[in-house]
């Protein structure tokens, strides 16, 4: 009797140790969402899901395959023609630095301009249709409020749209610089240098910086205002202003200040200071600095330099360390201009009243 008692007690044993082990084991691989975010954690699977959702939103969207394929084409138009017209002037150009993938993006034939000039010009329209209607389209089709009412942080239905949309750009733009290298590379069977391709790669990384401020502030705008067509007009005539109309009234400015010929050349110098900083306000201007830099190594100044600053320097190419330092400031203040916007919105959208009717 006693031996029969002890046989089912060890079973019993056994089995509750297994079915432990078991639960055990399953609460590690499929845990509960809902209850990690009771105690604090953050709900990845909900996040993830809505990542993906709206990864898959923007690819599907005709607006962003129309964009996407008028970026392809113009850059791919400005590539082409440049290698079958222009090809012994870079070789000529770059005989010297020896840097001929790097003449694919900054050099043209004429009669297109080069490819980070599309890049420059048509990226901010990118990012500013990926991200006009990511709040206000949510709001009027009633699905804000009903997400909402899932048990998900607030925060990461603006986190989902602002790491869906860097990843879409992130995506196109690694398209096309890969796209330019094998073309340089099918063009003259050579492969980029290790200082080539890194210089490439960092101002690719640059580039999707550039396109994620304009992106961040049509998200500002969508969260600002209701209406979808309220937000798109304002980030276009944001765009038209930075690209058109700010340069405009800064050479009105430049031309008033304008010294003499025959003034002193510590006058000419401040005169070009004048004009440097009044051009490192805007955005573009700040990516057009960083680009240069970046993609023409022999640039070793951005700003203009005095006699004693020129005296006894060596014109050549700047490794890649020293071009970063050179465009270190300009690359903060693109990426605090990112930020505020992003946190701008963050603010408003927290404070902001959902109802179920927008």
């Amino acid at each position: 009797m006693k031996n029969k008692v002890l046989r089912t007690g060890i079973s019993n044993l056994k089995a509750l140790t297994i079915s432990d082990w078991t639960s055990n084991l399953h609460s590690l691989m499929f845990r509960d969402e809902d209850a990690g975010a009771g105690k604090g954690n953050f709900p990845w699977g909900p996040f993830k899901a809505m990542v993906q959702k709206e990864i898959s939103d923007h690819f599907r969207n005709w607006r962003f395959i129309i964009l996407f394929a008028i970026i392809s084409m113009a850059c791919m138009g400005t590539l082409f023609a440049t290698l079958a017209d222009g090809m012994k002037a870079i070789a000529a150009d770059s005989s010297g630095n020896s840097f001929f993938f790097l003449n694919l993006f900054t050099k043209s034939n004429g009669t297109l301009p080069p490819f980070f000039g599309f890049v420059g010009f048509l990226g901010p329209l990118f990012g500013i249709s990926l991200g006009f209607d990511a709040i206000s389209s949510e709001q009027q089709r009633g699905t804000l409020s009903r997400i909402m009412a899932q048990p998900v942080p607030r925060d990461s239905i603006l986190n989902a749209k602002f790491l869906a949309g860097i990843i879409v750009i992130s995506v196109m733009f690694f398209t096309l610089s890969f796209l330019v290298l094998g073309s340089g590379l099918i063009a003259i069977g050579i492969p980029p240098t290790a200082e080539e391709f890194m210089r490439i790669l960092v101002y690719t990384v640059l580039s999707i910086v550039h396109v994620s401020f304009w992106l961040n502030l049509a998200i500002l705008f969508s969260v600002r205002f209701k209406q979808s067509a309220t937000s798109a007009l304002l980030g276009i005539a944001v765009w038209l202003f930075c690209t058109i109309f700010y340069p405009l009234i800064a050479n009105m400015i430049i031309k008033a200040y304008e010294p003499s010929k025959f003034a002193a050349p510590k006058a000419i110098y401040f005169y070009e200071k004048l004009k440097f900083y009044l051009g490192q306000i805007m955005p573009n201007e700040l990516f057009d600095g960083i680009t240069s830099a970046i993609l023409v190594p022999s640039i070793r100044s951005l700003g203009p330099l005095s006699m004693e600053q020129l005296q006894g320097a060596i014109p050549s190419s700047l490794p890649l360390g020293q071009s970063i330092m050179l465009v270190w400031p300009q690359f903060t203040g693109l990426l605090a201009l990112t930020l505020l916007c992003f946190l701008l919105s963050y603010l408003v959208f927290m404070k902001r009243e959902i109802r179920s009717r927008g």
